[in-house]
């Protein structure tokens, strides 16, 4: 495997977004009059199900709460003005990325490797996390985007890696996926590729096995991870020459029997 592509998810990888997306639920729903608190604890079991509208529905359906099936078909409504909010509380800018993810970018790209993102939130997520972060537009972080709104079948489906790597241009076993939830890990197993895991405050108790490497976040010059499992144990930083290290004799074990409908994986 020769290494031309590092992909990374999102919320909870990027940057600890997950506070900022339950608070933003929990205030939609009290503006709209709806008795509805999702502590901790249930946003938790709730992140299982990926896609904020898909969450939503789950929770109808699953919990039961007071006005539910009034609101099924206000799901989508509800849902946009929930990430409307969500976008504010970003654009304030008390939610930074997380260690080494900036540093990491930065030096693939002066490898000459491609930077791309596979996630189940938005496009509009995605481009107020990294200005509000970086200061510049996503389109000039990364080389190519797949999001949640592109894809029908989302995490722990393989479409969205299958489709940032048909964007990029590589083949499956010429990129590395940064992750930190166990949905995230076999979307990008799925799709052939090998996993790094920075597990999330809301995902460190996950089960991660068939990760390349679980390291506590991705690393700064005077701030080591924490090695979890797997590769990395005598390392201080994800970096690409380690990347392009681990993944060598990797070679791709593509889980799915046949790539989702309409994408080449190459």
């Amino acid at each position: 495997m020769t290494l031309k592509a590092i992909i990374f998810d999102v919320d909870g990888t990027l940057a600890e977004t997950e506070e900022a997306h339950r608070t933003a639920f929990n205030e939609e729903f009290a503006a709209w009059g709806l008795p509805w608190e999702w502590d901790k604890a249930l946003y938790k079991e709730l992140l299982k199900v990926t896609g904020g509208r898909e969450r939503i529905r789950h929770y109808i359906t699953e919990h039961n709460p007071p006005r539910g099936q009034e609101m099924l078909d206000k799901v989508a409504e509800l849902h946009k003005a929930k990430s409307e909010r969500y976008m504010r509380k970003i654009r304030e800018g008390n939610v930074p990325l997380r260690p080494g993810v900036a540093r990491l970018i930065e030096e693939a790209k002066a490898a000459g490797l491609k930077v791309g993102v596979a996630t189940t939130t938005s496009t509009p997520n995605v481009e107020v996390l990294i200005r509000s972060t970086l200061g510049k537009p996503a389109s000039e972080v990364f080389d190519a985007m797949a999001c949640g709104e592109e894809v029908a079948a989302k995490k722990p489906a393989p479409d969205l890696f299958a489709l940032a790597l048909q964007k990029l241009g590589v083949a499956h076993n010429e990129a590395v996926a940064i992750e930190d939830s166990r949905n995230g890990l076999l979307s990008a197993l799925r799709a052939g590729m090998p996993v790094i895991i920075t597990p999330s405050a809301y995902t460190a108790d996950e089960n991660f096995t068939d990760a390349l490497a679980v390291v506590s976040h991705l690393g700064e010059p005077d701030t080591p991870y924490q090695h979890i499992a797997g590769f990395g144990f005598s390392a201080q930083m994800i970096t690409p020459a380690l990347l392009a290290r681990w993944s060598e004799g990797w070679g791709g074990r593509p889980l799915m029997k046949e790539p989702p409908a309409g994408i080449n994986v190459h």
